[in-house]
């Protein structure tokens, strides 16, 4: 038999072939893009796998609620368990204390199984057990495959081994009177990172909470700020690593705040949802169990001039049996025939146009 032929065109662009080798936490994605994963599967999913290596990611928070340090904890926790080297930044005098809020991994009921008769078989002495935790491995696998996204149980704290190394370094934003040394502390951490040549083998994470704090010295400098945003946002774009900054935009002048969202690659909000809100509750399906809603304003796009097309850009955020975070899209809940027609998006909620 003849052998096939690839037909080909004179359009066609010939690319190097992705890498096949499984590398923790990263994925790679077309047009030689390459993802890091956020720590939330359905997130991921939405984003089309995930954060884009050398990319600028903001949150603008809610100032009711600190919904946003969800997605911060799963960030970086995600890092650690993929034993890659994070940078933490937040506003409070001892920003290491705040590792010990990061989430474990969700342990499924076969892997506690598993883990059971492993233990059983070994019959190891109860002062020998401390020492299984130092010697575990960071990164998990199933089926002798590493996981690319991780689910998180935000009960249960994150194993003291992952946060005892080197591997996770902690700045004050209060002793930074000046925006120099959260400057020279990110390129120091990005200069440790190999560049890319072609073969990834370490990717680093950068988290900033709150940029803007009032506690902050530099809080009423928006156009120092600002400068500082943009450098981040180079030095990222050159390097392995993904910066994940979250600030109040409501402590901003809206110019400012606007020219902070153009900045970034990839664009989220959050905002909670209140407690009593009759009028949302009739609206939506699932409401009881909603902590906020996830908005998504800006996709990073890279090697690309296509758009990306969202199913929707708003998302309620549920915690599944009180444990793991979830995204959901909004469904409309049923109309009462005898109540009328519904308000519908157009409502006159307080909580803005939700897009369904």
């Amino acid at each position: 038999m003849a052998s096939s032929k690839v037909r080909t065109s004179s359009f066609s662009r010939k690319v190097p072939s992705a890498p096949t080798s499984s590398i923790p936490g990263l994925k790679y994605g077309p047009n030689g893009t390459i993802f890091l994963s956020s720590g939330i599967p359905d997130l991921d999913k939405i984003l089309g796998g995930g954060f884009h290596l050398g990319s600028l990611v903001m949150i603008i928070e809610d100032t009711e609620a600190p919904h946003h340090m969800l997605l911060l904890r799963t960030f970086m926790s995600q890092g650690l368990i993929h034993n890659q080297p994070v940078l933490y930044a937040s506003p409070s005098k001892n920003p290491r204390a705040f590792l010990g809020t990061l989430p474990a991994t969700l342990v499924s009921k076969d892997d506690k199984s598993i883990k059971s008769e492993a233990e059983q078989d070994l019959r190891i002495a109860w002062q020998y057990k401390k020492y299984l935790g130092e010697n575990k491995p960071p990164i998990e696998e199933r089926d002798g495959k590493v996981e690319y996204c991780n689910d998180f149980d935000l009960r249960k704290p994150i194993e003291k081994h992952l946060i005892a190394g080197n591997r996770v370094e902690c700045v004050s934003l209060l002793d930074c009177s000046s925006l120099t040394r959260i400057r020279d502390s990110c390129s120091k951490f990005l200069s440790q990172l190999p560049r890319y040549d072609g073969n990834i083998t370490s990717a680093g994470r950068i988290a900033i909470q709150s940029f803007c704090a009032p506690q902050c010295e530099y809080y009423d400098k928006e156009w120092g700020m600002l400068s500082f945003i943009r450098s981040i946002k180079s030095m990222v774009r050159s390097s392995n690593a993904v910066a994940f900054l979250t600030f109040p935009a409501s402590l901003l002048s809206q110019s400012v705040s606007k020219r902070w969202q153009h900045l970034a690659d990839t664009l989220l909000s959050i905002k909670a949802i209140p407690d009593e809100d009759k009028e949302l509750a009739t609206l939506l399906t699932g409401y009881q169990d909603m902590l906020g809603l996830l908005s998504i304003h800006k996709v990073a796009r890279f090697n690309t001039q296509v758009p990306i097309i969202l199913d929707a850009t708003t998302y309620s955020m549920k915690l599944q049996k009180r444990r793991s975070l979830v995204l959901e899209c909004l469904n409309q809940a049923p109309v009462d025939g005898a109540s009328g027609s519904s308000g519908g998006c157009s409502s006159s909620s307080n909580t803005g146009t939700l897009d369904f």
